[in-house]
C-alpha cells in the first residue's frame, strides 16, 4: 500500500501483528512498518543514512542500543509499554525484546 491516503487504528493494527516484519503503507518520504519480535528476538545492528526513524513501542520491553561507530553503541534505554524511540539518520541502533512476552512496535522511516 501507499501513495494514496490512509486512515488506520494503529494501535490495534500493531498489536494484532504476528509478522516479524510487514511494511504497510510505503509513499514518497514515509514508511510505515510493523513488527512482532519474540522474546530474545532483536533488530539486528543497522544504520540509516539518509533517514531518521522513528519507534512506538505498543506492548512488551526492549533494550533500545545506539551509537555513531557500530562498535562504540553507548546510548543504552529500556523501554516499555507507549514508549517511543527516535533514531537520528547515520546512528547505529539495535532493538532487542527483553521481555517475556512478543514485542509489539511501529517503526516510521521519514
Amino acid at each position: 500500500m501507499g501513495k494514496q491516503p490512509w486512515v488506520l487504528d494503529v494501535e490495534a493494527a500493531t498489536l494484532t501483528n504476528e509478522n516479524y516484519r510487514v511494511a504497510n503503507w510505503t509513499g514518497k518520504n514515509l514508511q510505515l512498518v510493523f513488527m512482532s519480535l519474540k522474546p530474545g528476538e532483536e533488530i539486528d545492528l543497522e544504520q540509516h543514512n539518509s533517514h531518521d526513524q522513528f519507534i512506538r513501542i505498543e506492548k512488551g520491553e526492549a533494550r533500545v542500543l545506539m551509537g555513531l561507530s557500530e562498535d562504540n553503541l553507548n546510548f543504552d534505554e529500556k523501554v516499555s509499554d507507549d514508549w517511543a524511540v527516535l533514531i537520528p539518520a547515520g546512528y547505529w541502533h539495535k532493538i532487542i525484546n527483553i521481555g517475556d512476552t512478543d514485542l509489539k512496535i511501529y517503526t516510521i522511516y521519514g
